[in-house]
């Protein structure tokens, strides 16, 4: 269970942000401070390094900080810095209740403070990561059973929120931070929280996992020398990706429900978290054992010289060089994180209901 629904292979649990009355909505509107900025990071070392930036967003805002000392101010915080120390939640949320921005620079990965801004009507913005972190190339990943690629701070609010509330912004280039900072300055934003983490929408979402999940149910194999059954998938009119056949029988209890299956073949390098939001759509693990086979391919109008059934998690796949396509040998070993640039991952992509990512339009 996760705290944000960043990678399907794992039930996206979350939890439950204050939600604000209207009446509240409107004192927060008319007490925001229109030049006022957060700084997202409690300790000193998240700021140090980041003078450049602080002295950019110092030219048009005031800006506020809650890192923590004990008796002498930390020296990675600028003097022009409002530091008010580590505060109390309900303090802290009093001060996201003035500001106008809530700025992150890189760490902590994730958290659930920039949701609360945004409930609390704050713009979040943040950095973009090129290359993206992982374990390859950070030590906070390292040694973590994940080979997940975050392509900034926050990806929930990237890909799930979005503008006008998240901005997402390449901090190495000056001008398109500035710009951004500008840009964030002129634009009104209500407060703001997602369904999924209010009370109702946690509900919901757990009362589906409890009456529809089952971590003991898994397709087996075919046995040697038997028939495989029908193909349930036809290309799509416009030959990009498969979809569930409409006269094609639903999988006896599969959840969520076959048809909201889409399978797409992604490009080199992509994960098929990557590949399924570049369609507007979530990767669904449970859908794979539905593409673990040849027909699969050939349905997609891939060219395998050769298939090979192996143990990674990065298969079913395709490899170029070679025209090779590999299945999954073993069921628990699929998953939607990982990619390479040898493979072309076959990806099980699925919809979702808006503010509601862990369920498909027709999994209530």
């Amino acid at each position: 269970m996760t705290m944000f629904p960043h990678t399907p292979d794992n039930s996206f649990m979350g939890f439950v942000s204050e939600e604000l009355n209207e009446t509240e909505k409107q004192l927060i509107r008319g007490g925001k401070a229109s030049n006022m900025a957060v700084v997202y990071g409690k300790e000193a070392s998240i700021w140090k390094g980041k003078d450049k930036f602080l002295g950019v967003l110092n030219k048009y805002m005031e800006i506020h900080g809650t890192v923590y000392y004990e008796s002498q101010r930390p020296p990675e915080v600028p003097a022009f810095v409002k530091n008010h120390g580590l505060l109390p939640q309900p303090e802290f949320q009093q001060l996201l209740r003035k500001a106008k921005l809530f700025i992150g620079f890189g760490f902590p990965y994730e958290g659930p403070a920039p949701l609360e801004a945004i409930a609390n009507g704050c713009v979040f913005l943040q950095a973009r990561f090129s290359p993206p972190h992982s374990s390859l190339n950070h030590e906070f990943f390292r040694g973590k059973p994940t080979s997940r690629e975050l392509f900034s701070q926050h990806p929930y609010a990237e890909n799930f929120i979005g503008k006008p509330h998240v901005w997402t912004v390449d901090y190495n280039n000056s001008e398109e931070f500035e710009a951004a900072i500008k840009a964030i300055m002129r634009t009104q934003v209500d407060p703001y929280l997602p369904y999924e983490y209010s009370c109702e929408g946690m509900l919901e979402r757990i009362h589906a996992y409890i009456q529809h999940q089952d971590f003991c149910a898994a397709p087996g194999p075919v046995p040697p020398g038997a028939r495989a059954p029908q193909s349930p998938f036809v290309l799509a009119p416009n030959a990009t990706h498969l979809e569930w056949a409409q006269n094609a029988s639903s999988a006896p209890g599969a959840w969520p429900p076959a048809h909201s299956l889409r399978a797409w073949l992604a490009t080199a390098g992509r994960a098929c978290t990557d590949a399924c939001l570049d369609h507007g759509l979530i990767c669904e693990p449970s859908f794979f054992p539905f593409l673990n086979s040849r027909e699969a391919f050939q349905k997609l109008q891939v060219p395998c010289d050769s298939t090979e059934s192996e143990m990674n998690h990065l298969y079913p796949a395709f490899a170029q060089p070679g025209r090779e396509c590999f299945l999954q040998k073993e069921p628990l070993l699929f998953s939607c994180a990982g990619s390479s640039t040898k493979y072309h991952r076959l990806c099980p992509c699925r919809d979702f209901r808006k503010g509601q990512v862990a369920l498909c339009q027709d999994c209530l």
